[in-house]
């Protein structure tokens, strides 16, 4: 998700589809899978589903420098590190001891836990880049449309939430400025864990009224707007669930259901 949630929607080619499906269809689509990855403890499930998620996120949406990295390095670095973690955790007398892959003094690390490890961390992977889908093709003002329009969640609690989470950029913004501000005065100098403590003390006064300022400009101008005055309002930009989100959601569930079985075949 971007972090502007009153950014306009991403404008791509045709065969990025992924922009032009309905956000609840994004996000339900991979829950099922999602869910059921919790309770696998193979290593061929995830990756399969790794391999799913990345041939539609390579044709669905459009690739950046930062996304690349994400998807190259970040996300099976992640995964590496989260399984070597697990795999140094857990109880040996829980795995196969057959195979010894370090010794060192009276503790030794076994294959079985490098193992379980390993499809711990590809499972974290999985359920992340699953995530993904919805989380990279999609505004946040969009979602809270479909949210109100679609699954009828009230107006107040959705639009409220969705200017609540416009504070966090705002706050910032704000901060740096304050940050700056402090700097040309020459206010909380030096260095030190002393320093920084006063540093941030200096900042949280400031950045505290800043926020209540825009509190109540925010709360002055939903009330001028009759925000929470009707049961409904009308919506000005129409988030439609069309009949592309279905097929989307019924390939999906199929393909997740194929993996499922196949991989429960084949043990």
């Amino acid at each position: 998700m971007r972090e502007d949630p009153y950014a306009d929607a991403v404008t791509a080619a045709p065969v990025r589809f992924l922009y032009r499906l309905n956000p609840l269809a994004k996000l339900l689509a991979p829950v099922p899978a999602m869910v059921l990855l919790v309770f696998v403890r193979d290593l061929a499930t995830p990756l399969a589903f790794l391999a799913l998620t990345y041939g539609i996120l390579l044709v669905g949406v459009s690739f950046t420098r930062r996304l690349v990295l994400l998807l190259a390095v970040a996300l099976p670095l992640g995964a590496l590190l989260i399984g070597f973690g697990f795999s140094l955790w857990i109880d040996p007398a829980n795995v196969d001891r057959s195979v010894t892959v370090w010794q060192a003094g009276s503790w030794t690390l076994y294959g079985g836990a490098v193992a379980t490890g390993l499809a711990t961390g590809v499972r974290i992977a999985a359920i992340v880049a699953l995530s993904l889908i919805v989380g990279l093709s999609t505004t946040g003002p969009d979602l809270v449309r479909s949210t109100v329009q679609q699954l009828r969640v009230p107006y107040r609690i959705g639009y409220t939430a969705l200017a609540a989470f416009r504070f966090v950029p705002r706050f910032g913004h704000e901060l740096e400025v304050i940050r700056h501000a402090h700097r040309v005065r020459g206010a909380h100098s030096g260095r030190g864990p002393f320093a920084l403590l006063a540093r941030w003390g200096g900042y949280v006064v400031p950045l505290l009224a800043g926020a209540i300022r825009h509190a109540e400009r925010v709360a002055l101008a939903m009330d001028a707007r009759a925000f929470g005055a009707h049961p409904d309002r009308t919506e000005r930009h129409i988030v439609p669930f069309r009949a592309r989100d279905t097929v989307f959601i019924c390939l999906f569930v199929a393909a997740s259901a194929t993996i499922f079985l196949v991989v429960a075949s084949s043990r």
